[in-house]
């Protein structure tokens, strides 16, 4: 009996570790003034890493864009900006073999008023999934996964920078008088 409750619970933690980000159901709270004007998602220097099935450039670009557009096209603010993503590496081994999924991503974010990046160097990104059941999971799956959680450590990034130094603070739309 013992063994069944312990295998059921180690079975709920593993479904749960594989589960989508689930504040996307909830209302977005607002991140300063943000407004999402373009995601543009590129791969000029992708590299598969280690036991790893093959993903197309094409393949990762779109789950990585649907998932940064998922994610910030709920907000509602002000003032437009606009996330640049570089995806640098990925890893989805089989599902018999060992070893974790990943994706590298780089990001930058630009002002669309003021024209420049708020952020000089890109900020990297390692998604790693280290408790997944990847026997239940199908390459597209474990690939839609990294997007996801990566769409999410850009966004708690930029939210700790926008607690910080401003970065989506409201500007004034009143002109200055002379």
């Amino acid at each position: 009996m013992f063994r069944m409750i312990a295998a059921l619970c180690v079975g709920l933690f593993l479904a749960g570790c594989n589960a989508s980000p689930s504040d996307l159901d909830k209302p977005a709270v607002p991140i300063g003034a943000f407004k999402l004007g373009h995601a543009e998602v590129v791969a000029p220097n992708l590299e598969k890493l280690l036991i790893s099935q093959e993903a197309s450039e094409e393949e990762l670009i779109a789950a990585v864009d649907g998932a940064l557009e998922e994610r910030f096209r709920r907000y509602e603010g002000t003032q437009y900006y606009h996330i640049g993503v570089s995806i640098e590496a990925y890893s989805i081994p089989p599902s018999m073999a060992p070893g974790k999924s990943a994706i590298a991503l780089r990001a930058t974010v630009w002002d669309d008023a003021l024209g420049k990046k708020l952020n000089e160097e890109t900020e990297l990104f390692h998604v790693i999934r280290v408790f997944e059941s990847r026997l239940s999971l199908s390459r597209e799956d474990q690939i839609k996964l990294l997007a996801e959680e990566g769409a999410l450590m850009i966004e708690k990034w930029m939210r700790e920078e926008h607690a910080a130094k401003g970065w989506f603070a409201a500007r004034s739309e009143e002109k200055p008088t002379e």
